[in-house]
């Protein structure tokens, strides 16, 4: 092994591999624009829509109530809802978004009320229709408000304070730091767009010096020169290895300056405001919550510590890439191999990002799941370093594997000029 042979191979392929357009997209381009994207593209998307739901008047068709005209008429002069005549298929009307809410009143509901009952309120709504859900909690706002007005003239009736039916106020205190609340807001999605990128970053350059070598003829001609096979394999791989970091560093590049320039609209609008929107959507009341919303930053040595862990998994993926494109006699075969793995790829990334799947000693060797787990926990400021060490030792020697089966596939004559 001759590292000046390595280095020549690869200077010549990272200049080849700058003029192919294809390359370039996909480790400079994408990964440059898909941060700002989804952080103010998506974020205004969805502060649209959420406000525009919010904004909107919902219909409300009251079911029963006849023996109860005080209760509808305060429904009807609410000028948070429009009540209309209840059609025949009112539950039909709500699949069919024609209504958006119905209320169900007990009968006698307020004569019940005046006997001191506690009659109970069905509220009829759409789940996961945006409007449907805006329109229930409305309404369950109203009947929040309804229920302390009977409350307070129980109250008055027997001559007791309204604080003997609210003895005491609370509210939550945000004790977490800006760089606890951005590591909790980006840990789950970094890793995967870390994955996805470094593994894309490394396909196009791994297809293109293998399998497009073989369909330009210039593959013959780079194995008939004096340079040992061994030299050529790793400066190509060295090639591919830089366009998956490439692309990763590009990507954490632009995060920071994402989150460095819109990091304050994050509470105040964007994925922020519509992620408030949405669970206030879901919740008619909460809990009061002071100290102001936190602007979301990311811990720097979280970063420093998602870099050194992904290294390994760059080293995997472009050792794969390589070694499968080698099998290709195109470039379009080399991409109907690839292009199935970006599934497979990313199957563990999602796994990692879902709820209750945490680092164990199981997951921390189980490859690609182990990169997700363990960033999200970093990027939160949590370090478990028995976990880290594992990761990157079964990492690293899942890399070696894949960079020896590299070597080993470029050194074998069927492998490379297959019929």
């Amino acid at each position: 092994m001759n590292w000046n042979n390595i280095a020549t191979v690869y200077l010549k392929e990272l200049k080849d591999s700058l003029r192919d357009r294809r390359t370039l997209i996909s480790t400079i381009v994408i990964p440059t624009l898909v941060m700002p994207l989804m952080f103010f593209g998506m974020g205004k998307v969805m502060t649209s829509v959420v406000t525009k739901a919010r904004e909107d008047i919902p219909t409300v068709a009251v079911l029963g109530g006849e023996d109860s005209p005080g209760v509808v008429r305060q429904f009807r002069e609410s000028k948070r809802m429009r009540v209309v005549p209840t059609p025949a298929d009112w539950k039909q009307a709500i699949s069919d978004k024609r209504l958006r809410v119905a209320v169900q009143l007990p009968e006698k509901f307020e004569a019940q009320l005046q006997a001191g009952a506690a009659p109970a309120v069905k509220v009829f709504y759409y789940e996961g229709e945006l409007k449907s859900e805006n329109g229930a909690r409305v309404l369950e706002r109203f009947l929040g408000e309804l229920r302390e007005q009977v409350v307070a003239e129980r109250l008055a009736a027997h001559g007791l304070p309204k604080t003997a039916a609210r003895p005491f106020e609370f509210r939550r205190e945000n004790v977490a730091p800006p760089e606890k609340v951005g590591g909790n807001l980006f840990g789950g999605l970094v890793p995967y767009l870390i994955i996805i990128l470094c593994f894309t970053g490394a396909m196009y350059p791994a297809m293109d010096l293998t399998a497009g070598e073989k369909e330009r003829g210039t593959m013959e001609t780079l194995l008939c020169s004096p340079v040992p096979r061994v030299d050529i394999v790793l400066g190509k791989f060295l090639m591919v290895l830089t366009g998956s970091l490439s692309a990763m560093a590009f990507m954490l590049l632009s995060m920071g300056v994402t989150v460095a320039v819109g990091g304050s609209l994050m509470m105040g609008g964007g994925m922020g405001r519509a992620a408030a929107a949405g669970a206030a959507a879901k919740s008619a009341a909460a809990p009061a919550a002071s100290g102001g919303g936190v602007i979301p930053m990311i811990d720097p040595l979280g970063v420093v510590g998602v870099i050194a862990m992904v290294l390994p998994v760059a080293v995997l993926f472009a050792a794969a890439a390589f070694t499968i494109s080698l099998f290709a006699k195109s470039y379009k075969e080399a991409q109907s191999y690839l292009g199935p793995m970006i599934i497979l790829v990313i199957m563990p990334g999602v796994i990692g990002m879902l709820p209750g799947i945490d680092l164990s000693a199981k997951t921390a060797l189980i490859p690609i799941l182990n990169l997700s787990l363990v960033c999200k926990e970093m990027l939160s400021g949590v370090w478990h370093w028995g976990y880290i060490g594992l990761i990157f030792g079964s990492s690293s020697l899942y890399a070696a594997i894949a960079l020896w089966l590299a070597v080993r596939m470029f050194n074998r004559e069927d492998v490379l000029f297959r019929a």
